[in-house]
């Protein structure tokens, strides 16, 4: 798994986000390498682990592309890497594990 997606899911477990997750996209026709996805505890503690996020990634030399945001989902773009933070009311009606985990299993030959 790849070094800087697993800092990122740590970081996330630190601050209580819950049931982390990454998928590894590598040889799929999805847009990036990885994605993480976390629950958060609301609109307030997803616009702490967003703020924690910016910082610790900063430290890292990492750059954030950009950050789309509502009181529900925040979706941050690193490139290669995409973050999905959503309240477990979005993680449930959206249920990105299923689409991300069926891109995940067709590989390019």
């Amino acid at each position: 798994m790849n070094k800087r997606a697993e800092f990122i899911a740590d970081l996330l477990r630190e601050k209580k986000a819950d049931d982390v997750q990454i998928f590894d996209m590598n040889g799929t026709d999805y847009f990036v390498e990885y994605v993480v996805v976390a629950t958060t505890m609301g609109e307030r503690h997803a616009l702490s682990l967003l703020d924690f996020l910016k910082t610790e990634l900063k430290k890292q030399d990492e750059h954030v592309l950009n950050i789309e945001a509502s009181s529900e989902w925040i979706v941050i773009d690193l490139g290669d890497i995409l973050i999905h933070l959503l309240t477990p009311e979005f993680r449930v009606k959206y249920n990105l594990e299923e689409f991300l985990t069926k891109r995940e299993s067709i590989k390019n030959i």
